[in-house]
Parts: C-alpha cells; sequence; structure tokens
C-alpha cells in the first residue's frame, strides 16, 4: 500500500474546519480591502535565497530543492511573502501609485523534524500590503490578525519588537556580534554560524543554553534612531487605544531575514513548545532587494494546522435535498429533478434504486436536511415522498408544485 510522505497528511476529517478557518480568515481580510492573490508553489531557489536569506534555517536545511529538467534550481515554497513580492514586481506594480493589498492561501513545505503543529507540508493564510508607510498600516495588518482569531475564538497574547531599520540596524549588529563571538564557547553551531553572517538570527535560537547566555544581550531597542523609535512608540499607542493588549519582546526577531522594523508574534499558550501561531512585520526593503522600485510593505501569516486544536468550528447545519428511487423506473427521472434541484439548492442524488430504509440512512449521512424519495405509488399519483430529517415530519406533495416551490 502507498502512504503520504512523512510530514505530508491529507484533509479529509479536518476538512470542515479547514474550510471554516479559511473561509473566516478571507472574510476578514475583504472587510480589511485584502484581496486575492495566487502563486506558484515552484520557485526558481534564488528567490528564497535571496529573500530569505542564508542564515535561515529554510534556506540552510529545510527546502525541497531539486534541479528541474532544465537543469535550473527549483524548490518548493517554504513561506508566501517571497513569492507575493516577486509576483507584485513581475507585474511592474512597485512601478504603480498606490497601495495594493492583498492576501493568499494554500501550501507551503519545508524539510524539518514532523511534530504536532508543525509538518513539511503544511498550509499557511497570509496578507501582504506594499505601498504605505505609515505606521497605522503596521496597526491595521496586527488588528486583522486580532480579528481572525476573535472570529476563530482562539486565546492568545501579542508580542511586539522594533528590529530597527538601515540607519540603525548595523550598529546594532556589530555589537550583537561582538557579544556572540564573546561569547562563543557557550553557543550552539547555529548561532555561531549566525554571528558573522546574520547575527540578530541568533536571538531566535531555542537551544535553552544559548537561550541562557541572550539574557544578557544587548538589545535591539537601546539603538533605535529617532525616526524608529517614533514609529515604535506610535504604534504601542494605536494599539493601547484601540484596546489591542500587547506585551514588548525586546528579542523578537522572527525567524526570516528580510524583517525591519515592527516585527510581532500571536503566541497561544495551549499547544505546547510550538505556540506562534501567527506572526509578521514589516520589509521595507525585500521589494528593492528582489529587483523593484523602494516600496513600503508590511505583513504577517498564520498556520491553519498550527491552530486546528484551538478552534471550535461550528457543527455543520442540516442543509440541501437527498433524492432517490424505490425502484429502477424513476432513476432517469429523479436525475432530471436533481438537475432542476441544483439551480437553486445543494442536492445529493442516488443513482442506484434502495429501499426507503437505506434512502434515510444515506440522507442522514449525507447530512440533508430533505429527504425525498420516489417510488410506484408516487409515481402513479404524481407525488413525491418528502421527510425532513430535522423536524421529523414526512409528507406527500404533489411533485410538480414541489419542484417549483418547495421549502427547505
Amino acid at each position: 500500500m502507498i502512504t503520504a510522505l512523512r510530514g505530508m497528511v491529507d484533509i479529509i476529517d479536518d476538512a470542515p474546519k479547514y474550510e471554516y478557518i479559511l473561509n473566516t480568515a478571507i472574510d476578514c481580510a475583504k472587510r480589511y480591502g485584502f484581496n486575492l492573490i495566487e502563486t506558484p508553489i515552484l520557485e526558481e531557489t534564488s528567490l528564497f535565497r535571496r529573500s530569505v536569506g542564508e542564515s535561515s534555517d529554510i534556506v540552510g536545511k529545510e527546502m525541497y530543492e531539486f534541479a528541474d529538467k532544465s537543469g535550473k534550481s527549483v524548490c518548493l515554497r517554504p513561506e508566501g511573502t517571497a513569492g507575493v513580492v516577486r509576483a507584485f514586481i513581475e507585474k511592474k506594480l512597485d512601478r504603480a501609485n498606490g497601495v495594493y493589498r492583498f492576501f493568499y492561501r494554500g501550501a507551503m513545505f519545508r524539510y524539518e523534524r514532523p511534530q504536532k503543529g508543525r509538518l513539511r507540508q503544511f498550509h499557511q493564510f497570509g496578507v501582504e500590503s506594499f505601498g504605505e508607510k505609515s505606521v497605522y498600516e503596521d496597526a491595521a495588518i496586527i488588528l486583522l490578525a486580532r480579528d481572525i482569531f476573535d472570529a476563530l475564538g482562539v486565546k492568545y497574547t501579542l508580542e511586539i519588537n522594533s528590529l530597527g531599520c538601515v540607519n540603525c540596524m548595523p550598529q546594532y549588529k556589530e555589537k550583537l556580534s561582538a557579544f556572540l563571538n564573546a561569547n562563543s564557547e557557550g553557543l550552539c553551531e547555529d548561532c555561531k554560524r549566525r554571528a558573522d553572517v546574520n547575527p540578530i538570527r541568533a536571538l531566535d535560537c531555542k537551544n535553552e543554553a544559548c537561550k541562557n547566555i541572550y539574557e544578557n544581550a544587548p538589545l535591539m531597542t537601546d539603538f533605535l534612531c529617532d525616526e524608529c523609535k517614533q514609529d515604535f512608540n506610535d504604534l504601542q499607542a494605536i494599539l493601547a487605544r484601540n484596546n489591542v493588549a500587547f506585551s514588548l519582546n525586546k528579542k523578537l526577531v522572527r525567524g526570516l531575514d528580510y524583517y525591519n522594523k515592527t516585527a510581532f508574534e500571536f503566541i497561544s499558550a495551549e499547544i505546547g513548545s510550538q505556540n506562534a501561531i501567527a506572526g509578521g512585520g514589516r520589509y521595507d526593503k525585500l521589494v528593492e532587494h528582489l529587483g523593484g522600485k523602494p516600496t513600503f510593505a508590511v505583513g504577517f501569516a498564520l498556520g491553519v494546522q498550527r491552530i486546528y486544536d484551538l478552534v471550535n468550528a461550528p457543527q455543520n447545519q442540516r442543509e440541501g435535498v437527498y433524492i432517490g428511487a424505490i425502484d429502477n423506473e424513476a432513476i432517469g427521472d429523479i436525475f432530471s429533478y436533481a438537475s432542476s434541484l441544483r439551480q437553486r439548492v445543494k442536492t445529493f442524488v442516488e443513482y442506484e434504486p434502495k429501499k426507503l430504509a437505506a434512502h434515510l440512512k444515506n440522507a442522514d449521512r449525507m447530512n440533508a436536511k430533505i429527504c425525498a424519495v420516489i417510488g410506484e405509488n408516487e409515481r402513479a399519483n404524481g407525488a413525491i415522498w418528502i421527510k425532513d430529517m430535522l423536524e421529523g415530519k414526512e409528507s406527500k406533495p404533489k411533485l410538480d408544485e414541489w419542484l417549483k416551490g418547495f421549502d427547505i
């Protein structure tokens, strides 16, 4: 028997919850003025090496990378932002005036050790906003994530930080790199490598020994330039004014190299060690870095599977019509009736003749509200046997009248 690859799962039993999460997120995003964008699952490997960064675990260890038949290095997308930025530039939207807001959803791939809440193929919902410099857009993005989790009934805490900009980050990186090198004996191999490549990524290390050392590490917020400091103070004031509870996490750096200024994560205390359920921030230099015109940008992504255990999807309400026949003579007719019904209502049709009890069982399994069955007596009288599966009421209306104006 062929089974799914390790770390890749079928969405069957969880399909109602998966659909509910995505529909809720999409509804919230549309209310904030975001529009759908779909990008390819397969991209050039260089896109992620240039955007996500060589210092990240994603590029260094986790990408599904291979050569296609032309010899070009391609990979399955490990995250969503880079592809959206590539599309934004390719469509020359970076050269048009205005603000562009997109939402996306789909599968991402990372070759890592599968565990609860972390798969090799996982699904994300994310939003990206281009062209807006104001810190109010940062706040709006955070409020959008909050609205999604509130609508889903997910409990969370919000952590924020500022990563500075090109004017103040270099000084901080130099100071942090010196700190890492001075404490290199106690650091893991990844952090030793990051000390020279991108030292701020070391602060995201989950190794307990490293985390203990970083208790005394210099903080980015102590090096912020006047503009970054003002934006960060303004962000805090906007969130407080809009009743968004948050805490400062001065070591929050996010897992990708392209972030600057605002960084944030939504955390859940109910799902174990993989407790980040959404995260994002600003990446004002990424469009330019990938060959586009300098463009302000901010966004976030949430992990769909990561919040499965936190979401109680509403029970599916009975809906639609199940229609079947007792004998072969009515099969052609009920197929035509079903075609008519489908113009107005969700309809299930059974192509094989069955006894009434079997039809009722099928209708119940399909969660239909109405079970409609035609047998010899119904055909003789131009009628149809109906049972309301919710209320248990049975009736035999005239077929033509029921088809024209049934009430379900």
